[in-house]
């Protein structure tokens, strides 16, 4: 390419390189308030059957759906958290896509495991996908912490060979 073409082709690469920061971060943005509003409603909800619950005496049976709306709010801020860290970065990190999925797993494991008194009831087949799912789920944790257990220890050992040198 000729020089004078390159330097045409410059400006006009810069501007929209600059025009699609603008919308990723617009979009960021939107996500980030989105994200904010849906996890403090949420936490509203759940305060407020945290509350009723205690009055009308009832918390025993309803520790398994509070429970399920907290591990959903701190999925949530999870995932805020995840923008954040791609707003300043501009670009995508692992780790907080890991801990996000791990929240979710565990969370349907602890629904799982609090539905399991009702699975006789339910029947054989029902029990057995109940215990299948229970137990890929089982290895789905196992990967995930494996995983960032190592994504760790690669990013102290990336950071200590950058002091070295």
């Amino acid at each position: 390419m000729p020089k004078e073409r390159q330097l045409i082709a410059q400006p006009g690469r810069s501007i929209v390189v600059q025009g699609l920061s603008f919308v990723e971060d617009v979009v960021y943005i939107g996500l980030g308030v989105l994200l904010t509003i849906a996890s403090v409603t949420l936490l509203w909800v759940a305060a407020k059957t945290f509350v009723i619950a205690i009055v009308t005496r009832q918390l025993q049976g309803q520790v398994v759906g509070l429970l399920d709306q907290i591990l959903l709010i701190l999925l949530i801020v999870e995932l805020l958290y995840t923008v954040q860290v791609s707003f300043r970065a501009h670009g995508l990190l692992a780790e907080p896509f890991l801990v996000v999925a791990l929240i979710a797993v565990i969370r349907r494991i602890l629904v799982l495991t609090a539905e399991v008194p009702k699975l006789p009831e339910a029947g054989d087949v029902v029990f057995r996908h109940t215990l299948l799912e229970l137990s890929l789920l089982t290895v789905m944790v196992l990967v995930l912490v494996g995983s960032l257990i190592l994504l760790q220890k690669y990013s102290r050992k990336t950071s200590e060979s950058a002091l070295d040198s």
